[in-house]
C-alpha cells in the first residue's frame, strides 16, 4: 500500500487565513487576534489530546480529532511551526512550542536552511533538514516505516508541497471567522479542483470540513 502525504485538521478562517504575520515567542500566531477561534472546534471534542476534564463533544468534529494520529509514522513541518527564531539558531535551548511531551510521537522533520542537531523529547524526535519538498518527503517516508506522513504546516509549507504536486489527501477545517490579513492558504478552495476532488461537510459546531483527495 502506498504511503500517503496527508494534511490533517488544518484550520483556516473563512477567508482562507491559517496564521498571522509578525510571529513571536509571545504571539505564536502573529498579529491574529484570539487565534483560538480557529481551533475551538477541535478543543471542544472529547478526543482533544490536551483535555484535562471529562466530557467534550462527540460526532463529526470528534471523528477528525480522533483520527489525527491514525497510521501516521512521521511529520513534516516548516520552521515557523517549530518556533519563532529566524536565521541561524542562536538559542539551542529553545526546543519547540510543546514542552517536554510534544503531541507528535513520531520523527518530525523541520524544514530550515539552518541545520542543528536532532534531539528527542519523549517519543518525538526532531530532525532539522534543508532540502526540496520531494527530498524531505523521501526522508520522512523512510522514517515512517510504511505508515503515512503528516504534513503539519504552516501555510507556506503546505503551499510548497501543493505546488510540487506531493499532497495526496487534505482535511481543512474552515472556521466561521474572518481575519482579513495574514498567511493565506487559498483565496478559494476551488483553486485546487484541477488537482483534487473535494467534498464539503458542514458541522453543527459551525466549522465546515473540506476533504480533498488527489485526482
Amino acid at each position: 500500500m502506498a504511503q500517503l502525504l496527508r494534511v490533517q485538521n488544518f484550520s483556516v478562517s473563512s477567508d482562507g487565513i491559517g496564521a498571522g504575520e509578525d510571529q513571536s515567542a509571545e504571539r505564536p500566531f502573529g498579529h491574529v487576534d484570539r487565534p483560538e477561534r480557529l481551533f475551538a472546534w477541535a478543543g471542544a471534542t472529547a478526543s482533544w489530546p490536551n483535555r484535562t476534564d471529562p466530557g467534550g463533544s462527540r460526532g463529526l468534529d470528534d471523528y477528525f480529532t480522533r483520527d489525527f494520529a491514525h497510521n501516521i509514522g512521521a511529520e513534516i513541518m516548516g520552521r515557523n511551526k517549530f518556533g519563532p527564531q529566524r536565521g541561524p539558531w542562536h538559542d539551542h535551548e529553545w526546543r519547540g512550542w510543546w514542552g517536554e511531551e510534544p503531541p507528535f510521537h513520531t520523527p518530525v522533520f523541520v524544514m530550515t536552511h539552518h541545520k542543528r542537531p536532532s534531539f528527542a523529547l519523549g517519543d518525538t524526535t526532531f530532525h532539522f533538514v534543508d532540502g526540496a519538498p520531494g527530498t524531505v518527503l523521501d526522508q520522512a517516508r523512510e522514517a515512517a516505516r510504511g505508515k503515512d506522513v503528516r504534513l503539519g504546516g504552516g501555510v507556506t509549507t503546505i503551499r510548497q508541497f501543493l505546488d510540487a504536486g506531493l499532497v495526496d489527501t487534505m482535511h481543512v477545517a474552515v472556521s466561521p471567522v474572518k481575519l482579513g490579513s495574514g498567511l493565506r492558504l487559498w483565496e478559494s478552495p476551488e483553486e485546487l479542483l484541477d488537482r483534487f476532488h473535494l467534498e464539503v461537510v458542514p458541522s453543527p459546531s459551525g466549522v465546515t470540513h473540506h476533504l480533498f483527495w488527489r485526482k
